[in-house]
């Protein structure tokens, strides 16, 4: 099958080619002149801008030895400082920072398009550092060896140009690196297939091979855990999304680590654990799918199957997406329970798991991150935890908190950008086409009134086990919910918010369930006299660009406007383009003929319409996404254009899957998607 044929739009997918990129400014011109004239905008860019650029907000921190890092924008440094302060300093209204790195100082000094892509530093000292750079926001990076006593890069230090690598430390000489060495070492889906050794002082190339995986694969991979006394690097292969092979790397010879291909391992100190994606059977035992399981890694490697089930679903519980994290000696489990967080702690005590409820007197989004250093003698935090919690109309608040006791400190908390007084927020569920009911959450404004004609947006995802646990958000606090408008996010499955089996059942054959759920939710809330189709939008990004798609061409009587961002849209070359590839195990093989007869079936490019009334539609993409190729959106709105329908198109030159670089360019982008839907709603 020649996807190629009777798509005129082809010559869209040419990323930077010079007639493509003339059409984008068109659009961006026609779009933007359109929006920004708009009384509203203004309003919106100045409330997001002013909520992304405040200082009083959470620095998330990251801890290394004494101190806690963390990456900082705001108006005065819109690319960024990377910093670091004590636990003591922090507690503090106001820590003084001490600046690692200023990244606006650096871009100006190199002439480069700089954004932060993250540090990987060598313990136990962490003053060497690997630092990864994107040009534009996309997610190939350069990664530049950093000293963090001298404030410089290290001369002649490690560089690895850009691609996408992954790498990781083996001592302050050594590194393993999987990324770009030539012809034949990227797979099909464009990341690392080879995993060398590298040497100080000797040129990139001369590395040595250790692990190979194959062309087919999504990626190889390692990684190197120094923990004292219980040091291992574990080498391995992506097969697909879903799937890997994995094997301990010991004195140079790989030996495999026998585990379900799409079980996640993960390890800590002398144990390893499970977390299975589908049921396992050992011996007379079987293991449910969502289950966190627990072995010594010693045992698991000399073949016992001697489990502890640390988790096992039910049908309202799961593991959220944070899933699971340790202290030195406990594990904490994040939950979700009908969407709700909850958090369990488990010690292993007398030769058995001993397990506590963490009491937390709040019911939105939880999570627990332990703090322990392993590298810090006698660690004071050595059972401390991070926990986070917020919800639709609270913001974030950052606790510190210990294992043992219900009892926790405050750190920090995120300002109040809305008066949330007489709002309020419920879960609902609609019922799915096949019976399944479908969860989702409903806010509402002040005043309220159940006479359908509130501006609704409903928002979605669906997808690769990712759930939608509630959040706060002062831009849509600010340019939604206090203007009258109801949000509402829809907990469809393809998600993980009930385990595994939620996800697998909305993908490949099944993955029209995902829209089927959607549309439920959109009807419940006409019928429940929420908003009416004029009112009503939907938006996604992502995968939820698809989601939205599909659900415009399908049942466009729903809605009034749709916005889709950074969206997969032609599912007949999704797999050729980019990154996707790897998502085949989502979504199916286009150049199969039995799955492309399912697929073909919901690909929004391929069955858009001329003739047919579709609601107000604007796309947003980035030419900086190397994930999701910009010509699914490019393609999708001139072929609407084409066909008559009202359709608007917005591509920042920037920003890479997150859709914008730095706050002004988010504020930008926010403020257009945020009047369109307003407008096109009939807000008052």
């Amino acid at each position: 099958m020649n996807s190629a044929l009777n798509d005129p739009y082809l010559w869209l997918e040419e990323v930077q080619g010079d007639k493509a990129l003339a059409w984008v400014r068109e659009r961006n011109a026609v779009s933007t002149s359109l929006l920004q004239a708009q009384p509203l905008f203004a309003d919106n860019k100045a409330k997001v801008l002013a909520i992304l650029n405040n200082r009083d907000q959470i620095p998330g921190v990251t801890r290394r030895g004494n101190y806690l890092y963390n990456f900082w924008r705001d108006d005065k440094n819109p690319r960024g400082l990377w910093r670091r302060t004590s636990l003591d300093e922090y507690r503090k209204p106001q820590p003084l920072w001490d600046v690692i790195l200023d990244l606006d100082a650096l871009a100006k000094t190199e002439n480069e398009n700089w954004v932060w892509a993250g540090a990987d530093c060598l313990a136990p000292d962490y003053n060497r550092c690997l630092i990864s750079l994107s040009r534009g926001g996309a997610d190939a990076k350069v990664t530049r060896e950093f000293d963090v006593s001298k404030r410089e890069f290290v001369k002649d230090g490690f560089v690895v140009p850009e691609a996408k690598s992954q790498l990781d430390w083996v001592d302050i000489d050594t590194l393993l690196v999987g990324t770009d060495f030539g012809p034949g070492s990227m797979t099909k889906s464009g990341y690392a297939r080879v995993i060398k050794q590298w040497k100080r002082g000797t040129p990139l190339s001369s590395a040595t091979i250790i692990f190979e995986g194959q062309e087919s694969d999504v990626s190889a991979f390692a990684s190197v855990d120094m923990t004292p006394g219980f040091e291992r690097t574990i080498v391995g292969r992506s097969t697909d999304f879903y799937n890997t092979e994995i094997s301990l790397w010991i004195n140079g010879r790989l030996v495999k680590i026998d585990k379900p291909s799409d079980a996640s391992l993960s390890w800590h100190r002398e144990w390893a654990f499970l977390l299975l994606k589908r049921d396992m059977q050992v011996d007379n035992r079987t293991y449910k799918n969502g289950s966190l399981l627990a072995i010594k890694f010693d045992e698991l490697m000399d073949g016992k199957r001697s489990y502890h089930v640390l988790f096992e679903p039910t049908g309202t519980r799961s593991l959220s997406r944070e899933g699971f994290s340790t202290t030195r000696d406990h594990v904490l489990l994040n939950i979700l329970e009908n969407v709700a967080g909850r958090i369990e702690e488990l010690q292993f005590k007398e030769g058995q798991w001993q397990r506590r409820d963490v009491k937390v007197p709040l019911t939105g989004t939880l999570s627990a991150r332990g703090m322990h250093d392993p590298f810090v003698k006698d660690d004071p935090l050595a059972n401390h935890y991070q926990m986070s919690y917020l919800d639709f109309l609270t913001p974030a608040s950052l606790y510190l908190g210990k294992a043992g006791s219900d009892e926790r400190d405050l750190l920090k908390s995120n300002p109040v950008f809305f008066d949330s007084q007489g709002m309020r927020t419920e879960q609902r569920f609609a019922t799915s086409k096949d019976g399944t009911q479908v969860p989702y959450f409903v806010v509402y404004p002040k005043n309220y009134k159940s006479d359908g004609t509130n501006p609704t947006v409903l928002y979605g995802y669906g997808g690769y086990q990712i759930s939608m646990a509630p959040f706060y958000s002062g831009g849509w606090g600010t340019t939604w919910y206090q203007r009258g408008g109801v949000f509402v996010v829809a907990n469809i499955r393809g998600g993980g918010e009930f385990g595994p089996a939620w996800h697998q059942s909305a993908i490949k054959q099944n993955k029209q369930k995902s829209y089927d759920d959607f549309a439920a939710v959109a009807e419940d809330l006409i019928k429940a006299g929420i908003t009416q189709p004029k009112h009503l939008g939907i938006m996604g990004g992502s995968n939820g660009g698809l989601l939205v798609g599909a659900v415009m061409v399908q049942r466009p009587e729903l809605f009034g406007a749709v916005v889709c961002s950074v969206p997969l849209l032609d599912m007949q070359r999704y797999h050729k383009l980019l990154a996707g590839n790897s998502w085949m195990a989502e979504y199916g093989d286009p150049d199969k003929p039995e799955e492309w007869a399912y697929i073909s079936k919901y690909s929004p490019y391929q069955n858009v319409k001329q003739g047919v009334k579709y609601p107000k539609v604007l796309f947003a993409t980035s030419t900086r996404d190397d994930r999701v190729h910009p010509g699914h959106a490019r393609k999708m709105a001139a072929r609407m254009i084409e066909q008559g329908h009202e359709v608007l198109y917005f591509e920042n030159i920037e920003g890479g899957h997150g859709g914008a670089a730095d706050n002004a360019q988010r504020a930008n982008l926010v403020a257009l998607e945020n009047t369109f839907l307003w407008n096109a709603l009939g807000g008052k």
